[in-house]
């Protein structure tokens, strides 16, 4: 028994190596800045939408997310949120959720959106940046890929192009491990 748990955690680690290798081959441009990590979950948190109603990052389990933590105040973020709009028409199987942290009023938020030319993604906000603060995010842009069980997967601190090919690339080859 011991020995065929040894065995199924050793192929485990080199199915998530090999994985991995192959995955690292194409990170490259902005995504060279993607760190992946093993599966671990995240915390639980309340955001608001634009009408105060309280939704969960729960909502999305089952698909693969973008998870973006932004501010309007943030220049990075204003350069990066289009590009996650045309993630969001380019790949609809994945959730790309963007998260207002910190203090962002609504009528900040919607006015931003509507600069940056941003129709189809919610609005969600973390106004005491309490999500934020549980995991670990220090600074504006940062992105947290979700797998579909709601687990962090990779993150990237700063902004990218998210609907360029190579981000795309690494996108799909997550969704196929």
């Amino acid at each position: 028994m011991m020995r065929k748990m040894m065995l199924a955690v050793l192929y485990t680690a080199f199915a998530f190596g090999a994985n991995a290798g192959s995955l690292e081959g194409l990170l490259v441009g902005d995504m060279k800045k993607l760190a992946l990590v093993e599966p671990a979950a995240i915390p639980e948190a309340v955001l608001l939408d634009a009408g105060e109603a309280e939704h969960s990052l729960a909502e999305y389990r089952g698909k693969w997310v973008v998870l973006n933590f932004w501010a309007t105040w943030c220049a990075p973020c204003r350069a990066e949120m289009p590009s996650l709009q045309r993630l969001a028409l380019a790949m609809p199987e994945i959730a790309v959720v963007p998260v207002a942290t910190g203090r962002n009023a609504v009528v900040q938020i919607e006015k931003f959106y509507a600069e940056a030319g941003v129709t189809s993604l919610p609005v969600l906000r973390d106004p005491k940046s309490g999500l934020a603060r549980a995991m670990g995010v220090l600074g504006l842009p940062v992105t947290v890929i979700l797998d579909p069980e709601g687990r962090e997967v990779a993150r990237l601190i700063g902004d990218a192009e998210w609907d360029s090919a190579a981000a795309q690339a690494v996108l799909r080859a997550l969704m196929a491990e």
